[in-house]
């Protein structure tokens, strides 16, 4: 029996595959828990529209995210840091605090957790901060840290 998989089954296939198992299998298995349903015509037909759908959704989130990352590698923050004595800094600027001045400063939302910085920045001067906003998309954001009087 064929068989459209609605969920990953360890050691059969993986979610949308189409997999042939035996009918014993399918019937008492399968079909009970829900983890797949027969590959009828029509099934195939909305297995092959979802999938349609779902490249569709996956194509406008890469140009959404191509977008903002044109947005955010025009433009530049700015953020001030008190420094002490020596030039030694009172605390350092950090992800979210960076997500918080491109939400003020550009109006773009940024996700706190897509800024990948490798530790938070403690020295004045202008940085390069990688934002991750796709699996295929990073935008380099600049940020210009100045003395806070």
């Amino acid at each position: 029996m064929k068989v459209i998989l609605l969920e990953d089954v360890r050691s059969l296939g993986k979610k949308g595959e189409i997999v042939t198992v035996n009918d014993g299998y399918a019937r008492n298995f399968i079909l009970p828990k829900k983890l797949g349903m027969e590959a009828t015509g029509k099934n195939l037909n909305d297995l092959k529209l979802q999938k349609q759908h779902d490249e569709k959704l996956a194509q406008e989130r890469y140009e959404d995210a191509k977008d903002l990352a044109a947005k955010l590698e025009a433009g530049k923050i700015e953020v001030g840091i008190k420094l002490g004595e020596g030039g030694r800094s009172f605390g350092s600027i950090s992800s979210k605090e960076i997500a918080a001045e491109v939400k003020t400063q550009m109006g773009l939302d940024v996700d706190k957790k897509k800024i990948q910085l490798k530790e938070a920045i403690k020295t004045p001067g202008t940085h390069k901060v990688p934002v991750k906003l796709h699996s295929k998309v990073t935008a380099q954001l600049k940020v210009i840290v100045n003395e806070e009087n």
